[in-house]
């Protein structure tokens, strides 16, 4: 006789939340502070997805760091798990992430480029060399005095990439202790659009930061909108 699943410590609601519908995949939004999977008694993402969505074929295609919160896509066949795999390891996915920092970046736009290490605690850390670099471009805009808006285009998919960049400007992401933010009630990364090709078909999705006292501020909205269109700035 099988045994019952033990009860979820955090109920799915609040691990994620489902953007949209495919019978070949899943868009949802992870909350910010989850993990993709179970630690200890704290239930992972899949976990949660298998439990709200009532479905267990489920096949992860990417991930995000348990700080970030935003946009996954979630295969429902092994098939589509490759073609999508696939296509972000051929860098052909848009991917645009938001963050926001109380330190003044050494520049305001462009590109960070470099080789990617691990460093200690954890933590990485980006080289001059580009062997095999990490590539990242980005903007900025002003939320308020203090508080800047950074959008985010990574070009590639490596470990930490994003929080390593933004450190690299000088600039860490609140609440990213690990990399040198200041304190904060989350860490303010998140997966803002995606879009990929499938089976001819262009998919783009977009899902605002709905968690942090500073992403839904009418002040960060203000920014937000005057970085214009999100697909097409380059």
């Amino acid at each position: 006789m099988s045994s019952r699943p033990e009860p979820l410590p955090i109920e799915p609601s609040a691990i994620y939340r489902l953007i949209h519908t495919d019978p070949r995949f899943y868009i949802v939004s992870k909350a910010p502070g989850v993990s993709f999977h179970r630690e200890g008694d704290e239930a992972g993402l899949m976990e949660g997805l298998r439990a709200g969505l009532a479905d267990d074929a489920l096949w992860p295609v990417h991930r995000l760091d348990r700080i970030t919160s935003g946009l996954l896509v979630i295969a429902r066949s092994a098939a589509v798990a490759s073609a999508l795999s696939a296509a972000f390891a051929g860098r052909e996915v848009e991917k645009v992430y938001l963050a926001l920092s109380d330190h003044k970046p050494n520049k305001k736009q462009g590109w960070i480029k470099g080789d990617m290490e691990k460093g200690r605690g954890g933590a990485w850390k980006l080289c001059p060399s580009l062997d095999k670099p990490a590539i990242t471009r980005f903007s900025t805009a002003s939320v308020m005095p203090g508080l800047r808006l950074f959008v985010l285009r990574p070009r590639t998919g490596r470990t930490h990439q994003l929080r390593v960049a933004m450190k690299s400007l000088s600039a860490p992401i609140m609440g990213d202790s690990l990399y040198g933010g200041s304190p904060a009630d989350r860490g303010y990364l998140h997966a803002y659009a995606l879009g990929f090709m499938l089976d001819g078909e262009r998919h783009r999705f977009v899902a605002p930061p709905i968690a942090g006292e500073l992403f839904v501020t009418e002040a960060f909205a203000a920014a937000l909108c005057s970085c214009g269109d999100i697909w097409g700035a380059e």
